[in-house]
């Protein structure tokens, strides 16, 4: 069995929906600590030929609390709306990424990472992603190991032999170690990926909602298998 986790973003870029697609099993870190100024709660969309920040806000954000502790503010749904139509209506699959956000922005869930994990379940059912979602919150006392022995706990308790990790996370780990918890570590690293957007040039590892404004969902499927795994 393969478990790959990472914590929940708000519109990650395509490797992050490689990582899922590559896993038997996925697992959201709701339980970890939120990063102020990071990648949680926005991305970058292309906005008038540059990437520009696009995302939701936090209600008392703090670095000390763990994303499940957290809520977010009420959703000015127009104007984010009326952001993206700025932004990509002349793209050729504008309707389709328009009626995704909406969909997203019409969630009930005012717990942040609630929030987060139904986008990103949206997203899954329009790629076609058939892995299985859970929340690290669920595994009972998990919270209570340190960094990798978080992973070999979770690995151990559903009898996981492969762990694959995002390619930021090399220099954390030691393979080593991995193996003698009789885990074998790999790394997604993304191919590169191009794709037609307005101009001549490409702004690379935007939002997977500029791919998708951009592509059709064959395309993106196609897209999903574009990484090689290193050990």
């Amino acid at each position: 069995m393969i478990i790959a986790a990472n914590q929940p973003y708000f519109l990650p870029y395509i490797s992050y929906w490689q990582l899922i697609n590559a896993a038997d099993v996925f697992f959201i870190g709701d339980n970890y600590a939120y990063i102020r100024r990071g990648w949680i709660n926005r991305n970058r969309i292309l906005f008038r030929g540059a990437p520009e920040l696009f995302g939701i806000e936090v209600l008392h954000a703090s670095s000390f609390s763990l994303i499940s502790e957290l809520n977010i503010a009420k959703i000015n749904k127009r104007k984010k709306m009326n952001k993206l139509y700025e932004a990509y209506h002349k793209a050729p699959y504008y309707e389709t990424g328009a009626r995704l956000m909406e969909k997203i922005l019409d969630s009930p869930e005012e717990n942040l990472s609630e929030f987060l994990i139904s986008s990103i379940k949206t997203i899954c059912d329009y790629l076609e992603i058939k892995t299985p979602i859970r929340k690290m919150s669920e595994l009972v006392g998990n919270d209570s190991f340190k960094r990798e022995e978080r992973i070999y706990d979770m690995c151990h308790r559903l009898g996981a032999d492969t762990y694959v990790n995002p390619i930021g996370g090399k220099e954390l780990y030691d393979g080593g170690e991995f193996e003698k918890q009789g885990i074998k570590l790999r790394f997604i690293n993304t191919d590169e990926i191009v794709y037609k957007q307005f101009g001549d040039s490409f702004v690379e590892k935007l939002s997977i909602i500029d791919v998708i404004m951009f592509n059709s969902r064959e395309e993106i499927r196609d897209m999903l298998d574009k990484y090689t795994l290193i050990p």
